[in-house]
């Protein structure tokens, strides 16, 4: 049976991992949003008398701008240990340590070789400040791992009585991460062509890793408006490039990235960035090769 994420305490709430009923030693370890989700449920898979829980509901997507609700703040209250992303990516993160100053937070981004956030002069056309470091960290394999690696550490300080499965469900997880590393690079390897454009700026990391070149990019952030100029600016870069195909998302809607396609004729397909989901413990590799057939589609002979 799929698991299904948590809106909050007042929602539909997850069984405890392990399907264990409620005790006096129940355990509950929250995340802000989908994809640590999905790594979390990896690492506490079978541990007894734990509650996983996610902040926001699945299909939040990116929290570019996110809002702390009151469902967030009542949900935060009941847990023990939140795991963050990090690197920018919870701007609310400000509030929740001035509301629950003894919550434990985890920045899962510790020891990732973060890469700047672009600079597309959006502070002066849209007023939004990103922050400093671009915070999709989770698209690479390896970063994931990292992920994991601090994830696991924080749980097995939380829970010493359980530290060695938790240990071994994050060793047979990170294999399975590591031979789809291989398995990603050896297959965009041998792609002829490693131009891309991407709706926004969620796969850098993932471009890094494969050695893939994103020449444009045509919103920094999903929600945001792209200027006249920005937009003449993409749509010069794609025909500078003998227009190389356009990325969409499946999570939101782009009208600029149509108004790219129809003034230079390149194709489009879709990358899914794992930010909503049902939930399976097998959604990462699931999405990853999903998203390694679609390149090689569009970036094959």
């Amino acid at each position: 049976m799929k698991r299904l994420l948590a809106v909050c305490l007042l929602a539909a709430m997850l069984l405890p991992l392990g399907g264990c009923a409620a005790s006096a030693e129940n355990v509950t370890v929250m995340v802000t949003f989908y994809p640590l989700y999905i790594l979390a449920e990896n690492v506490l898979d079978g541990v007894e008398n734990v509650t996983l829980l996610s902040m926001t509901t699945p299909s939040t997507g990116c929290l570019h701008d996110y809002q702390l609700l009151p469902r967030d703040m009542r949900a935060l209250a009941t847990a023990q240990l939140l795991l963050i992303n990090g690197a920018g990516m919870e701007s609310f993160l400000p509030e929740v340590e001035k509301q629950f100053a003894s919550l434990q937070v985890v920045d899962c981004s510790q020891g990732v070789d973060l890469l700047a956030e672009e600079d597309h002069d959006e502070v002066e056309e849209t007023g939004h400040d990103h922050g400093e470091f671009n915070a999709h960290i989770w698209l690479d394999p390896q970063n994931a791992i990292q992920m994991v690696n601090n994830m696991t550490a924080a749980f097995t300080d939380l829970l010493p009585d359980r530290a060695g499965q938790i240990r071994e469900n994050a060793q047979a997880y990170t294999q399975l991460l590591t031979d789809l590393d291989a398995e990603l690079r050896e297959a965009i390897a041998q792609l002829p062509r490693k131009k891309i454009v991407t709706f926004h700026e969620a796969f850098p990391y993932f471009a890094r890793a494969y050695g893939l070149d994103v020449v444009a990019v045509v919103a920094l952030e999903p929600e945001e408006p792209v200027s006249p100029r920005m937009l003449a600016e993409v749509i010069a870069a794609v025909k500078e490039n003998d227009n190389p195909p356009l990325f969409s998302e499946p999570q939101y809607e782009n009208a600029a990235l149509k108004a790219v396609a129809q003034e230079t004729g390149a194709p489009v397909f879709e990358l899914d960035p794992l930010v909503t989901g049902e939930g399976e413990k097998t959604a990462y590799q699931d999405v990853m090769r999903k998203n390694l057939a679609v390149l090689q589609e569009a970036l094959g002979d």
